[in-house]
């Protein structure tokens, strides 16, 4: 199915992102990117507080296709009202927060049959291609569509949202209209929404801490929106999280370990640093073309160094070094004794 015709040019051109969340997404930086970085975890839990099942997100730096980028992993899994269930999110998500790739993968195991949808979206060629299929029971139904990424300026997934939180916990602020474009189960086009729910006390590990509060609604259509309501730490940690009309809890029940400041030399991992990767490849294609353009004006340096290595394997000398000082010696200024 493909994302064309009048009537579905329509319904694009009335959709896009506010400029808020443009602005937003394109402010973010290298530092902010940078303390994102770290794995969490939290108990899923029901309305009596008995547990459920565990949800867990990790993001880490990362390249796709030699660009750098972020690895984000989510996965919740469980056992709700009997049944097995479980989600498992992994996003390649740019540093502008543009989703380049993201395999999304839900199940639910019922009595008699089973419910499993897979989603895949994958940037190509300008072009955001959305692959799905569902299986329920024995019956599997694919759909695709294929949207250009013109259109999708501002899109947010499940992947990069929750990336998104952690940028906002970070802020300890969300501007006003956020908006921004996401694709319904229907893969068409509709908003997702940020909005700030305030501060709030909460108990997490036996301390009492203050959190932000962050409700993301994802608009599908005619269809009832989706809302989730997040609360998280001012370091980006998620401390809750809930889906409006759910029985179940995401509750974070255990302080992260706070990392010990030492006097010891930290190594530099500037592989991770995308401000210095970026840095070192610019320096990299300038030393390249620098190095390309001198080989092109001096062609005799090619034929110097092939006339040297042809003598040198015809030869066979076992003192390379002497036998190169010999060769080059009458290339060397004259030299008069003193």
């Amino acid at each position: 199915m493909e994302a064309s015709g009048t009537e579905e040019q329509k319904h694009v051109e009335k959709l896009m992102a506010s400029d808020e969340a443009i602005t937003f997404m394109s402010s973010i930086e290298p530092a902010e990117l940078q303390r994102c970085m770290f794995s969490e975890s939290l108990v899923v839990m029901s309305e009596s507080s008995r547990d459920l099942g565990t949800f867990s997100v990790a993001v880490e730096f990362s390249h796709r296709a030699q660009q750098p980028c972020m690895l984000l992993h989510a996965q919740s899994q469980g056992v709700i009202d009997g049944s097995p269930c479980g989600t498992t999110v992994t996003a390649y998500i740019s540093v502008e927060l543009e989703v380049l790739e993201e395999d999304y993968h839900e199940y639910v195991e019922l009595e008699g049959h089973n419910v499993d949808k897979k989603c895949h979206l994958v940037q190509r060629d300008g072009q955001m291609v959305i692959s799905t299929v569902t299986t329920v029971g024995q019956e599997e139904t694919e759909e695709s569509v294929s949207y250009p990424m013109s259109v999708l300026r501002g899109l947010v997934t499940e992947g990069s949202s929750l990336l998104m939180m952690r940028l906002i916990a970070l802020r300890q602020k969300l501007p006003k209209n956020m908006s921004f474009i996401s694709l319904d189960q229907r893969l068409q086009t509709s908003h997702t929404t940020f909005n700030e729910l305030g501060l709030k006390q909460l108990e997490v590990g036996g301390d009492v801490l203050e959190g932000i509060g962050v409700q993301r609604t994802v608009h599908c259509g005619e269809d009832t929106p989706a809302v989730w309501q997040c609360y998280l730490l001012d370091d980006g940690h998620l401390a809750s999280r809930m889906q409006v009309g759910s029985p179940v809890t995401m509750k974070l029940v255990q302080l992260p370990p706070k990392t010990e400041k030492s006097l010891e030399k930290i190594p530099l991992a500037w592989e991770e640093d995308l401000q210095m990767v970026s840095e070192f490849s610019d320096r990299k294609e300038e030393l390249k073309a620098d190095h390309a353009s001198y080989l092109r004006q001096h062609p005799e340096i090619r034929a110097l160094l092939s006339d040297f290595l042809l003598s040198l394997l015809l030869r066979k000398p076992d003192n390379v070094f002497q036998f190169a000082r010999e060769y080059f010696l009458p290339f060397a200024p004259r030299r008069f004794p003193e």
